[in-house]
């Protein structure tokens, strides 16, 4: 899978991951234990899909695909994504974006989620930014060979219908690197949105 490299843009996205977690900067202290109930629960999920070697590859990636649409919100994140062409892309190309970026948006979260190196989670709070907009800290752990790594979770809605629609690590969120990356795709190709429906298009096309 061809990615805009992290620290390329390391600067930009640390400015913007501020700007879409004001809540966390703030230092807020309030809780919402039923989005952290959630993330507990369906991020333990994922991790023990992708790091269950026992697990045939085709199976594990039908189990994954599965888990993640319960956890993510695709809709919203296909959106936030085009950043300033959301607001001019066409209905046909939206209809073709949507259907690749799924695709693309779950083999890279399950490679996210497989560089963890851990396969427990543990929540260590949460900071409430809104009444539907919530991201819940977390530590994954269980690998003797790693460290604690912290990971922030952006979980939108309310309980029974909570959605992920973003995941922080190291300081850098996914959705947010993905973009920048995506923008400047179009920007490059003269504000084409086709150039990155045909880069899609071409990275299913790889991984069959």
């Amino acid at each position: 899978m061809t990615m805009t490299p992290l620290s390329r843009r390391g600067a930009v996205v640390a400015l913007a991951a501020g700007m879409l977690a004001p809540g966390v900067a703030l230092g807020r202290v309030a809780r919402n234990g039923a989005a952290e109930q959630f993330v507990l629960s369906e991020g333990q999920q994922a991790l023990a899909v992708v790091t269950n070697r026992g697990l045939a590859p085709a199976a594990r990636d039908a189990a994954f695909r599965a888990l993640i649409d319960r956890l993510a919100d695709f809709q919203r994140i296909s959106g936030f994504v085009l950043g300033k062409y959301a607001r001019v892309i066409t209905p046909a190309q939206r209809q073709r974006f949507n259907a690749v970026f799924k695709g693309y948006a779950q083999r890279l979260f399950q490679t996210h989620l497989t560089g963890f190196k851990g396969n427990q989670l543990q929540i260590t709070g949460s900071v409430v930014r809104g009444p539907t907009d919530t991201v819940v800290n977390t530590l994954v752990t269980g690998d003797p060979k790693a460290g604690p790594l912290p990971v922030a979770w952006r979980v939108l809605g309310e309980p029974g219908a909570f959605k992920a629609v973003d995941v922080q690590t190291r300081g850098v969120w996914l959705a947010i690197t993905l973009q920048q990356d995506f923008v400047s795709t179009i920007d490059n190709a003269g504000g084409n949105v086709d150039a990155l429906i045909a880069r899609l298009e071409a990275d299913g096309a790889r991984r069959g």
